[in-house]
């Protein structure tokens, strides 16, 4: 507990709370703080939007390639029989199956970061809604896990592709990369998340659209970023 204190009160003591940060400081602040950790954290992203996703027309969601990617193994499962499932397993896909697949999901086994489906398999897959809906994994054509190029989706989501949602505050949450990353590569990931979701503004945003963007390590502290430096905030 005194080594946790002393961590704490060293932190305190690094950072202001109330400080607008630009984005390179803020992401050297973190990454400074963290080095004494005994693990390699996450660099996290919480973007505070003026909307409300109860409606429709103010709902943001979809998909970014972290150019640095994400610094962890994507675990990706995949519908598909036949060649298709050829095609998924070659890509390196984790799981291939069918209804086997579907009744393994039923008894538990969802520890899988994306789940991808061929167009012919949402029969099977559609009965998963209820298992894969609330942890945002059930397969959607507009993100692209409901696809017949299962190949290029396994590899997009091993290669650093990462979905981002807004959730019932109106916040998006996602890590960007480790702390092990240089500052470049994690700035190039900070850019890219940040673009996406100021070009996926929703027809039904009224008023501001990015009010407040927070960078935070998995034990650290959060840091309030500065909007001048968002294009199109």
């Amino acid at each position: 507990m005194a080594k946790l204190s002393k961590r704490i009160q060293a932190i305190n003591e690094k950072v202001d709370r109330e400080k607008l940060y630009s984005i390179d400081e803020a992401i050297k602040t973190l990454k400074d703080l963290a080095s004494t950790s005994k693990f390699d954290e996450t660099l996290d992203v919480a973007i505070n939007l003026g909307v409300d996703p109860r409606h429709a027309d103010q709902m943001v969601r979809g998909v970014v390639t972290l150019p640095s990617g994400t610094g962890k193994d994507s675990r990706v499962a995949v519908f598909a029989k036949d060649a298709k499932a050829d095609e998924a397993r070659a890509a390196g896909a984790d799981v291939v199956g069918a209804e086997d697949l579907m009744e393994a999901m039923q008894g538990g086994d969802l520890n899988y970061d994306r789940v991808i489906a061929t167009p012919d398999m949402m029969g099977v897959v559609g009965r998963l809604g209820k298992v894969l809906g609330p942890k945002g994994l059930m397969p959607n054509p507009k993100l692209g896990t409901v696809t017949p190029n299962v190949a290029q989706a396994v590899k997009d989501a091993k290669g650093g592709q990462v979905e981002y949602r807004v959730e019932k505050a109106g916040i998006i949450h996602n890590g960007i990369g480790k702390v092990s990353f240089t500052d470049a590569d994690l700035r190039k990931n900070f850019d890219a998340l940040v673009n996406a979701v100021v070009r996926a503004k929703p027809s039904g945003a009224k008023g501001k659209y990015v009010r407040k963007i927070g960078l935070s390590t998995t034990m650290g502290p959060g840091l309030k970023v500065d909007l001048s430096e968002v294009e199109g905030a």
